[in-house]
């Protein structure tokens, strides 16, 4: 079950490890604080009737020792009676200890309180009038402890079932990708067995262009410019095969003289659609690999050209090292700026492509740290522009 993922795999693993670990987290949580509330009440409920409970048998021991014995003094009455589990207190009608053991004096407000650091069960003996006795009270010391170790063991009950349910989260989602991979695997050697036998008549058509004589200049633009569209079709479908590679080649380029080179390509395929391309670049050096800066503007240019009304103009402009290019066509819907970016997906599919134009750019910016945003008005055109950090 052991496969090698490509980053976008990876990143998608982590995305739904995120996703389903949170869950559980959220989910574990809950049934944490639930199960510690449980026995938390169960604790406090067992507490109290048993002190309840001892509060009786202390009462039974003040009335057989006031019968059994000759003690006239109230207060050696009282210290006459113990209790082995709690902490016993006589207090009178002014809440005033006769004898009390207690460490800490209640709030005497109802009959079972629980404080910070202990718990009272106070009760009002009928029998001792002549003891001045209005309330016994005992007093727990261990229930704060004993809920703190409650927390400390659903804590790691907790901590071991995220590892576990994190190693089985994580083996699954393997699993479940070892099929798609073995399909992208597919698609790839495909993608790659078609633009291996794509590039070589492109190139053909490239070198047979250059060498024609005697031909009309219209049809010698129109041909060039399908050509070029062959060419830069097929660098898209190329892309994903060797993006990896390219991004470990960096070299200090001049983004200007990349985007003029570029420009200077995609000349036949603007004249062939009645399309201007008006330029005004400043010196911007980054460090890139030149392949794909290349496809980053080509994509950009053959968008703005695509997608342009004919006999309007497309203007790059690259100013403090930001690049913009702008045209006056179709434009999109403000709803499917978020979409176009995704793999496969056209604002327009009467232009024809395959929808991964802006994908590519999307990618590659995010790649190289270079900041990517359109704006567009539907009939107006798109500004797309490009940050370079």
């Amino acid at each position: 079950m052991d496969i090698e993922l490509s980053s976008y795999e990876k990143r998608s693993l982590y995305r739904f490890l995120s996703i389903y670990l949170g869950s559980v987290f959220i989910l574990l949580i809950i049934i944490g604080w639930l199960f510690y509330n449980n026995n938390a009440i169960a604790l406090k409920n067992s507490l109290k009737f048993e002190m309840l409970y001892e509060s009786r048998k202390i009462e039974s021991q003040l009335a057989n020792v006031m019968m059994t014995t000759a003690i006239i003094d109230p207060k050696e009455i009282l210290k006459s009676v113990k209790s082995k589990r709690f902490k016993v207190g006589f207090f009178d009608e002014n809440y005033n200890p006769i004898y009390s053991e207690l460490s800490d004096k209640p709030s005497f407000q109802g009959s079972f309180v629980v404080g910070d650091e202990s718990c009272f069960s106070i009760i009002n003996p009928p029998f001792f009038e002549f003891l001045h006795v209005k309330y016994l009270i005992l007093q727990e010391t261990e229930l704060k402890n004993k809920l703190m170790a409650l927390k400390i063991k659903i804590a790691i009950y907790l901590a071991i079932s995220f590892a576990f349910m994190a190693l089985i989260g994580y083996f699954l989602a393997r699993l479940f990708m070892k099929p798609i991979r073995e399909k992208i695997e597919d698609l790839d050697r495909f993608i790659e067995d078609t633009t291996h036998e794509l590039n070589t008549p492109i190139s053909a058509i490239l070198m047979t262009i250059e060498q024609l004589k005697d031909i009309e200049p219209k049809k010698l633009t129109r041909l060039k410019a399908s050509a070029k569209r062959l060419s830069s079709m097929y660098n898209s479908l190329a892309h994903r095969l060797d993006s990896e590679t390219l991004l470990s080649n960096r070299v200090l380029l001049d983004v200007a003289e990349v985007t003029a080179s570029q420009i200077e390509e995609v000349e036949p395929i603007a004249k062939a659609a009645k399309i201007e391309i008006e330029s005004f670049l400043s010196s911007c050096k980054i460090n890139m690999n030149k392949e794909l800066l290349k496809r980053l503007i080509d994509n950009l240019l053959s968008n703005a050209i695509k997608y342009s009304h004919p006999n309007s103009k497309v203007e790059v402009t690259l100013e403090n090292c930001i690049l913009t290019i702008k045209d006056y066509g179709i434009g999109i819907e403000k709803e499917q700026l978020n979409e176009v970016i995704k793999r496969y997906k056209r604002a327009n599919k009467d232009k024809g492509g395959f929808g991964i134009g802006l994908s590519i750019v999307s990618q590659i910016a995010k790649e190289n740290n270079i900041d990517f945003s359109i704006d567009s008005k539907k009939g107006e055109g798109t500004i797309v522009k490009l940050k370079f950090n």
